[in-house]
């Protein structure tokens, strides 16, 4: 067998891998969307029948909707507060001459190294200390502090792909800094802002275990819900419930994918 052979059937062993890997991280996710159309009031799979009244069901039930409707102001609140302040860290350390870069890097870094139950129980102790338990406040803290990490590393490799000159030649020109930054640098960025705004969304969104922590009766999260019906009443809704979760999560990412494919080749300064 020749090289040219060699490489192909190497190329097709590879593909072939890397389709069973995706296939056996993909396929339980995605077996729960046949059992949401289930006409059966247990969780079965293969489905028997086909129904769309788990989903009806879904919204009719007032605990389901309020719980998503938290998530979506949480989710949206920490998507605005995370994306700032990562936006204005990650401006200080590519942009700026900060001392110990490396380590304060790292440190940001901390909520994603750390065990998440960690991080979870650290927030529970401050939280209750400040009397946030339970509030929409206190759920916005918790998710932007493990939101920012992932903000800052988007934008400071956006920011890291926008050529300096761009700012520079604005500021050679009469503007100050942030006329600069708000007039050249901002809208170069802006795809990476609002990729680093639907991934901190998503980030709260399918947020579980600071939930369980800080939840309360009154003020409760969909991840917190689901995992309750988990607990506690298994029915084909929770199908429902995930079947939703996984495509709403799919076109975020997938828009996340879009807007950071465009902030590359916006940052350019022609020869």
């Amino acid at each position: 067998m020749n090289m040219e052979g060699r490489l192909t059937v190497g190329k097709l062993a590879l593909f072939a891998f890397t389709g069973l890997i995706l296939l056996f991280l993909i396929i339980p996710n995605f077996i729960v969307v046949p059992i949401s159309f289930s006409n059966s009031s247990l969780l079965s799979f293969p489905p028997q029948g086909f129904s769309l009244r788990w989903y009806e069901r879904y919204w009719e039930l007032p605990g389901w909707v309020s719980a998503t409707v938290n998530s979506f102001v949480v989710g949206i609140l920490t998507a605005v507060l995370a994306t700032l302040i990562g936006s204005i860290t990650a401006y200080a350390l590519v942009r700026g001459n900060v001392f110990g870069k490396r380590l304060i890097e790292a440190l940001l870094m901390l909520p994603i190294i750390i065990p998440s139950l960690v991080t979870a129980i650290a927030l529970f102790n401050v939280m209750a200390y400040l009397k946030l338990v339970g509030t929409l406040p206190g759920f916005v803290i918790g998710h932007t502090v493990i939101a920012v990490p992932f903000a800052i590393t988007i934008m400071s490799n956006a920011l890291r792909g926008i050529d300096p000159v761009l700012e520079q030649a604005a500021r050679s020109l009469g503007a100050n800094r942030l006329t600069a930054i708000r007039r050249v640098t901002l809208p170069v960025a802006f795809p990476a802002v609002v990729s680093s705004m639907l991934f901190a969304f998503l980030i709260s969104f399918d947020e579980l275990l600071i939930a369980l922590f800080i939840s309360t009766p009154t003020f409760s999260t969909l991840p917190k819900k689901l995992w309750e019906g988990i607990r506690f009443e298994i029915e084909p809704t929770l199908a429902a419930v995930s079947t939703l979760l996984v495509v709403f999560s799919l076109l975020v990412l997938a828009l996340i994918g879009l807007f950071l494919s465009r902030t590359g080749k916006r940052g350019k300064v022609s020869p």
